[in-house]
């Protein structure tokens, strides 16, 4: 690479280094009108006299620049070759974001009149926008072949530095530092390659300096720490030993599969034994009705209704596993005859560790035999319903050791998705290090996440292995059997 074509250039913050293309635009004075033209064209005439000017390829255009204005006014949203900007875009390209004046005036017939009938153009800006002051400045590079400077075409953002009301500093590029040259390709008949870096030549900050801020930082920290610990308290209150709180931030998400539209979703939670929740705490609600949509083979309704729920289960019986509460749900079309339609039931245990839990649950609906009550179900609506909600599961009512469907038909349906936030609070999980070594109650063994999950794993396994080990010994023989025993 020639000589001429490598140029290295210290700019400062809002330093104006004139490119080929201004000096030859502004010597002229026919073409000087505003007077930020008729500045930069005393600034031209001091530097030719000086001998010209020290850049050649590198010039910058500051906050003020038409440049500045245009560019903001240009930038696209999206990638798309042929966008065509909406509403918002075009009233968000015609505001400013420089530091503005605001009218004292418009402020205080603010708190006065409810409703501006008459606003000004500065004040549909100011209050219908977000329009944070920021300064701009863009270093250009003029990558034009040697001896055809000042043409516009070759002009190319090197780096774009913002700086916004509240002192932060965005450069964009980054500093080159320990990664490569940055690289710009030109179209063209030589598709030349330009390479180029951009490093920080601020002075450094003097220790004695750097250490006060750190200490102004800190002070302002521990203020706020202590500013939003005086709104937080410090008096949690805390379960009883031995009780376990449940607070779960559920969502039903979306209901898909089914074969009518305008679906909503009743549901409700169903407490076990030493389970109980607050007077005032609702267990049971209703979504709204939700027209579907198409989404590949299946017609989905998004409800993202939200629903609160706090639980807690005290332990009488140490050596009992506790019982998880059960959501049961259904799952209804509403038509334009506000006729309704069953079209689904489904239950789901609330999950027993902590954290984020998204679950799809499939649906069922009873059915009857001929096309008599299919009929029924299209024209005047209504299907067979379940009177009891927990016979989806386990009937409340049930008390017997087997449970026979035999002879109820039913029919699938689609599915419900549910996102479930869950945390539990118990004074095991502060003493659970201390609690596993003395092996206290089952409650305060299922302290730790990973033991709560597992602890029916766990038994299901033994239970598993306990069969095995009985079958093997009744097909052993009986006299083994009875001499192993009395040798031992």
């Amino acid at each position: 690479r020639p000589p001429e074509d490598e140029e290295e250039a210290e700019v400062g913050w809002q330093e104006k280094l004139f490119s080929q293309f201004e000096v030859d635009l502004y010597l002229n004075e026919s073409a000087c009108q505003t007077p930020l033209d008729w500045q930069y064209h005393e600034e031209i005439q001091k530097l030719e006299k000086a001998g010209g000017r020290k850049n050649c390829r590198i010039f910058t255009y500051t906050d003020h620049d038409r440049f500045t204005n245009l560019e903001e006014l240009s930038q696209k949203v999206t990638d798309l070759d042929h966008e065509v900007p909406s509403y918002l875009v075009e009233r968000m390209a015609n505001v400013r974001r420089r530091r503005q004046d605001r009218r004292p005036v418009e402020a205080s017939s603010l708190k006065t009149k409810i409703i501006t009938w008459e606003p000004s153009e500065e004040f549909i800006k100011n209050n219908h926008v977000i329009n944070t002051p920021v300064q701009t400045m863009y270093i250009m590079g003029d990558l034009g072949p040697y001896g055809k400077l000042g043409h516009r075409e070759y002009e190319n953002v090197l780096c774009t530095i913002k700086v916004d009301g509240n002192g932060v500093i965005t450069v964009k590029p980054d500093f080159t530092g320990t990664k490569g040259a940055y690289r710009i390709e030109l179209d063209g008949e030589k598709r030349e390659v330009w390479e180029y870096t951009i490093e920080n030549a601020s002075a450094q900050v003097q220790p004695e300096e750097e250490e006060r801020e750190q200490r102004v930082f800190r002070d302002l920290y521990g203020r706020h720490r202590d500013y939003l610990s005086g709104l937080v308290g410090s008096d949690f209150e805390m379960p009883l030993p031995g009780t376990l709180r449940l607070f779960i931030n559920g969502e039903i998400v979306s209901a898909q599969g089914y074969e009518y539209d305008n679906l909503y979703v009743h549901f409700f939670l169903e407490l076990p034994n030493q389970w109980s929740s607050s007077p005032f705490q609702q267990l049971s609600g209703v979504t709204q009705t939700c027209a579907t949509k198409t989404v590949g083979w299946d017609n989905v309704a998004y409800f993202c209704y939200p629903f609160t729920v706090e639980m807690f289960y005290t332990q009488e019986d140490e050596d009992s596993l506790p019982q998880w509460p059960v959501l049961y749900f259904e799952v209804l079309s509403l038509d334009f005859w506000q006729r309704y339609r069953v079209e689904g039931y489904g239950s789901l245990v609330l999950p027993a560790s902590p954290g984020v839990h998204m679950l799809t649950i499939p649906t069922w609906r009873p059915v009857e035999l001929g096309t008599v009550a299919e009929m029924r179900r299209f024209f005047i609506g209504g299907s067979p319903e379940l009177e009891d909600l927990t016979y989806i599961r386990i009937p409340s009512t049930f008390k017997g050791k087997h449970l026979s469907r035999f002879g109820f038909r039913t029919e699938t349906t689609g599915s419900v998705t549910f996102r479930l936030y869950c945390l539990q609070q118990s004074k095991a999980f502060l003493e659970g290090s201390a609690l596993r070594q003395r092996m206290q109650t089952v409650l305060d063994r299922l302290g730790g996440f990973s033991q709560q999950s597992s602890v029916y794993d766990v038994l299901e396994a033994f239970q598993r292995a306990r069969r095995r080990m009985q079958e093997a010994r009744e097909s052993l023989p009986q006299d083994i059997i009875n001499t192993s025993a009395s040798t031992v």
